[in-house]
């Protein structure tokens, strides 16, 4: 039986995607006949002005992706920080050079996750997924919600968790805070769920 391949595509200017993005990786290799590829969309803020933001290298073990390379997969899972609501511009900047992907509908029917990460409570843990899953519609992809599949997990009140019925999510604060093991066994489950979706609809 062929592998099934999803592309965990993400943009991450601190890290936070990033550790979350590896934990999803490792909740789709999960599922047996499941392959996951980790991607990074392209920065488009220059060096110096990163250099002055003090952001981390970006690892090298990710490569970049193109738009094109979308075509390879079977699904996806997409994740970014939150710009005021929205996802990060880089990511929009990707979604944007897709155009002629659009045009001939080539990733109509394929299924896809997002993730994120926002500073605060108010910073649009449900609004940043709200907003993407219009990219997702243009391309007539089929967005898979995490729903509540997660169990007790999403019903968590004695301490700060980010995610949604939408996906996986985590806060930054000021930058300082990493995703918490609930966070990361949330991604990891939406990464496991998403593959298990995928290889069906496959």
């Amino acid at each position: 039986m062929a592998t099934t391949k999803i592309y965990v595509v993400y943009y991450s200017l601190y890290g936070h995607v990033e550790t979350m993005a590896r934990e999803i990786q490792r909740g789709v290799n999960s599922v047996k006949g499941v392959e996951a590829t980790l991607w990074q969309v392209p920065e488009t803020l220059p060096e110096k002005i990163l250099e002055k933001m003090k952001a981390p290298k970006k690892p090298d073990d990710v490569p970049e992706i193109t738009p094109e390379q979308l075509l390879e997969a079977d699904g996806f899972i997409f994740g970014f920080p939150s710009r005021f609501g929205v996802m990060a511009a880089q990511f929009k900047a990707f979604f944007d050079a897709s155009d002629e992907i659009w045009a001939t509908q080539a990733l109509a029917g394929k299924p896809a996750g997002i993730f994120w990460s926002t500073g605060f409570h108010g910073g649009g843990q449900e609004l940043s997924a709200l907003t993407a899953v219009t990219q997702l519609a243009h391309h007539g992809m089929i967005f898979v919600p995490l729903g509540y599949t997660f169990g007790k997990g999403m019903f968590e009140m004695d301490e700060v968790k980010g995610g949604s019925s939408y996906g996986a999510g985590t806060y930054a604060a000021d930058g300082s805070r990493q995703p918490t093991e609930l966070e990361l066994q949330q991604a990891f489950h939406q990464g496991k769920y998403t593959a298990e979706i995928t290889k069906k609809l496959k």
